[in-house]
């Protein structure tokens, strides 16, 4: 239980400072002083990788992401049973920080919560263009993959990064969200994508939680092939 409340509340940490960067301060708001951009956002999201790695990295690895846990289920790290676990209490955690966030949207100055969220979100949901489905997908595929594929390596008990992995990590999340954010706001995580969607249906807008199957299936997919080409390289035959 310990490492499942450490990995809700990590996944929180994600959610709340990734979004909320998109919410408060992304791409989007400039005119108001706020502004971020792409590097701003990416920034938030890989920095919060690195905060949580060295917090809750020795109670239960910060997975933070169902993807991740995926791939260290498949690689043979881990039970199913506890993976199971994880991504429970990841998506519960999603859900809280989304919670948090819609709450900071809904109150307060109304008129100054309008000019900030002026051309970008108010939950830091992902979503593509229609028409783009199929660039959609392999960015979130590859991306998911490339990012897993450094989490399994840099991990490794004989091959890692030792002290350095959470380093490693967060970076990595800042390059995936740098290339990626144009294309599908970057997930590569679907319990990061879960919480927000299911609040911007809240809102009205329904093209998130109609979009979320793809910020599902793309990153596990992504993750399961990350694992299979980590054991090929690493193995020694």
């Amino acid at each position: 239980m310990k490492k499942y409340l450490a990995e809700m509340i990590g996944t929180f940490v994600l959610v709340l400072m990734g979004c909320g960067s998109a919410i408060f301060a992304g791409i989007g708001v400039g005119t108001t002083g706020y502004g971020v951009t792409t590097l701003g956002v990416a920034m938030a999201f890989g920095l919060s990788v690195v905060a949580m790695a060295y917090t809750i990295g020795n109670i239960s690895g910060c997975h933070i992401n169902p993807a991740i846990t995926l791939g260290v289920w498949s690689s043979g790290r881990m039970s199913g049973r506890e993976a199971g676990g994880y991504m429970l209490f990841q998506c519960i955690g999603a859900l809280l920080a989304s919670f948090v966030l819609w709450i900071l949207v809904h109150t307060g100055n109304q008129a100054g919560i309008e000019a900030v969220f002026n051309d970008t979100t108010t939950t830091g949901a992902n979503s593509f263009m229609p028409g783009n489905i199929v660039p959609a997908f392999i960015a979130e595929m590859i991306f998911t993959f490339i990012f897993v594929l450094v989490v399994l390596g840099s991990t490794d008990q004989k091959k890692g990064a030792g002290n350095f992995a959470g380093l490693a990590i967060g970076l990595t999340l800042v390059l995936v969200h740098i290339a990626c954010i144009p294309i599908t706001g970057t997930s590569v995580n679907p319990a990061r994508s879960l919480g927000p969607a299911i609040f911007a249906a809240i809102e009205g807008n329904a093209q998130p939680i109609a979009q979320l199957w793809l910020f599902i299936v793309a990153p596990f997919i992504g993750a399961i092939l990350s694992s299979y080409v980590w054991k090929a390289i690493s193995s020694k035959d």
